[in-house]
């Protein structure tokens, strides 16, 4: 029990329940803590010496367990979200909510030795800076790592500049966290421009003569006038999300990572620089789309609407069409139902955006992919961007006129000109209107049906049903049949006429 109340903060966990005299209270666990949730629930109801608070356990979240599953609270009208193990620690919609959240990250064990041993390794190694990383779990040790390291120093000639990263709260009010408006104005503010680069450094702020970094709720600051490009980014915990977030939106930096369960170090990221090289495929991929899906995977983080509402415009400016799907978390067979889309976009935290789509019928891109993609003439710099929430902006999206140049496909392999909106387009009052008008739905009519639905023909949902050889139950039948036959009625397990012949 004393172990469950060290690693699950439990007397931290009540004080801060006290002090806000909460009485329903909903604690978050993890799949993975899901076996600790009775006996964190046992101790935190000891600790809080019943005061008419209650505790309910959530489990099973409908989209992202990183996230605070503010859907799930509001079902027990929860006045707090206690959050166990890894979070991405997004910020929630506080725009219409008021629910507040604490984080309790655990704590997961790390020989400090090894990893401060490994860490100097590093800096006599390495003529660059260091910045310390590290998954959430472990941020209980880093004060141990810098005491150790400090103390070695003194003994050893190594590189001094080693900086260390700090987690940004163990809480969320929304009365502290900005609203999605605040988040759209600071984005357009950073944004202005169509330089790609703004994006990416949309996510550090100018402070004084600093730079502050924010990221998977670790913040650091640097001199204005160094690079993070110039630090060797010093990586503690596993090969997770949070890492691959970490290490894809500072791509070119050196990254290297502490196993904590081998403990050793790990210096091949290899895997993730083929993972940058297969979303780049994707994007090309996704140009020549028709039929975009836009899979709505968060109900929580603040934004959501927003992106969701620029990736309708974006998609729309491109000539394209798009259905947005609320389905919880995607899998192969729930997307399966929707053939006609041939790419989805996934709108959902940072650490869950990259969706491995191998095993889908159609690939699954981020929002941040989605804009390189529809947007004519933008290029990939090769810097890239996980967090939505910089993206956000409140300018619609020019459409594409069509005097616009063919571009090239790379799938293709071959020029192809794009199909733009014709709402607006006006058509001109001749004889021969009505005559082109005709021609052209008598071409789209007999189009070969083949090439509509695995060719990528359709330019609609409903050109790629008008394709299918089986409908649905329309009703529609050349010959009405003779008789309706009465099926069977009852439960599947007896049914009415088998009750009489017992």
């Amino acid at each position: 029990m004393d172990n469950i109340s060290s690693r699950y903060e439990i007397p931290r966990t009540a004080e801060f329940l006290r002090g806000r005299a909460y009485t329903r209270v909903a604690l978050q666990f993890p799949d993975e803590l899901l076996k600790d949730a009775a006996p964190v629930a046992r101790a935190l109801r000891r600790e809080l010496g019943g005061g008419g608070t209650k505790l309910f356990v959530m489990a099973d979240t409908a989209y992202n367990s990183c996230c605070v599953d503010e859907v799930g609270a509001s079902a027990i009208d929860a006045q707090c979200v206690v959050h166990y193990g890894h979070s991405c620690m997004s910020p929630s919609k506080c725009s219409t909510s008021n629910l507040p959240a604490f984080f309790v990250f655990g704590k997961a064990p790390l020989d400090v030795g090894a990893c401060c041993r490994s860490l100097l390794d590093c800096s006599r190694e390495s003529n660059k800076p260091i910045l310390v990383l590290c998954g959430l779990e472990y941020a209980h040790a880093l004060d141990d790592l810098k005491g150790a390291a400090a103390e070695l120093c003194k003994s050893d000639s190594c590189n001094h500049e080693i900086q260390y990263a700090d987690v940004m709260c163990s809480e969320m009010s929304p009365s502290s966290s900005p609203t999605a408006e605040e988040q759209c104005r600071q984005s357009n503010e950073s944004t202005h421009n169509d330089d790609l680069a703004n994006f990416v450094n949309s996510c550090c702020n100018v402070e004084g003569s600093m730079r502050k970094y924010n990221l998977g709720g670790l913040t650091w600051s640097i001199s204005i006038d160094d690079k993070i490009d110039d630090y060797l980014l010093y990586w503690i915990g596993q090969d997770n999300s949070a890492f691959a977030n970490v290490a894809l939106t500072f791509n070119k930096c050196d990254i290297v990572r502490y196993d904590t369960v081998e403990n050793q170090l790990s210096r091949d990221v290899s895997h993730l620089m083929k993972i940058l090289r297969r979303r780049y495929y994707l994007v090309e991929k996704a140009k020549d789309a028709n039929i975009i899906g836009i899979l709505v995977g968060t109900l929580g983080v603040a934004g959501y609407l927003d992106i969701i509402e620029q990736m309708k415009n974006v998609i729309k400016a491109a000539g394209k069409k798009s259905y947005t799907l609320v389905m919880g978390r995607p899998n192969s067979a729930k997307l399966a139902n929707f053939p006609e889309c041939e790419v989805f976009v996934y709108v959902s935290c940072a650490q869950t955006a990259l969706l491995d789509s191998k095993e889908f019928l159609a690939p699954v891109i981020t929002p941040f992919e989605a804009v390189l993609a529809f947007s004519r003439g933008r290029e990939w710099t090769g810097e890239y961007l996980l967090d939505f929430k910089d993206l956000i902006t409140s300018e619609k999206p020019e459409v594409a006129s069509r005097s616009t140049e063919a571009r090239f496909s790379f799938i293709k392999g071959g020029y192809v000109e794009d199909d733009f909106p014709q709402e607006n387009e006006e058509h001109p009052e001749t004889s021969l209107a009505l005559a082109e008008l005709t021609e052209k739905a008598l071409s789209v009519r007999n189009q070969n049906n083949d090439a509509v639905l695995y060719q990528g023909g359709a330019k609609s949902a409903i050109d790629y049903l008008k394709a299918r050889s089986y409908r649905g139950l329309t009703g529609e039948y050349e010959v009405a049949p003779d008789t309706v036959l009465i099926g069977r009625t009852g439960r599947a397990a007896v049914y009415s006429d088998e009750k009489t012949k017992q």
